[in-house]
């Protein structure tokens, strides 16, 4: 970051840099949804996801704890269980970014996914302002 904190070149210590790493992956924002309404143990998860294999879960839980946005909770009980939820910095990803590209998705989604099919018929039209 350059002196005045601003991230003219993009580099690898740039925060915003940092934010968009966090949509690179496709599991994580799923998974930081899914873990919105409340703690969530590694099976719901998975059966709330649907189409996530185990392992994927447990490298998308892991960036995602070491980004300090989900915490992993042991919960007193035999056996023990595990339970993941969002940190405060987890949930104002949620209720900030993700909710507004939520909103952005469901007023744009029917013409990004036209412009998916036709790219050719939406790269020459113009924007309405």
């Amino acid at each position: 970051m350059s002196e005045n904190g601003r991230c003219e070149d993009l580099v690898a210590d740039c925060r915003l840099r940092a934010a968009t790493d966090l949509f690179a992956h496709t599991w994580d924002p799923v998974v930081l949804a899914a873990l919105r309404p409340g703690p969530r143990r590694r099976h719901e998860l998975r059966v709330v996801i649907g189409g996530m294999s185990d392992k994927v879960l447990t490298e998308a839980l892991r960036r995602l704890g070491s980004h300090g946005l989900v915490a992993r909770r042991p919960v007193a009980q035999a056996p023990t269980r595990i339970e993941y939820a969002l940190t405060a910095l987890g949930e104002s990803l949620v209720d900030g970014p993700m909710r507004a590209l939520g909103d952005w998705i469901t007023e744009h989604g029917d013409e990004l996914l036209d412009g998916q099919d036709n790219p050719a018929e939406t790269r020459h039209r113009p924007t309405t302002v």
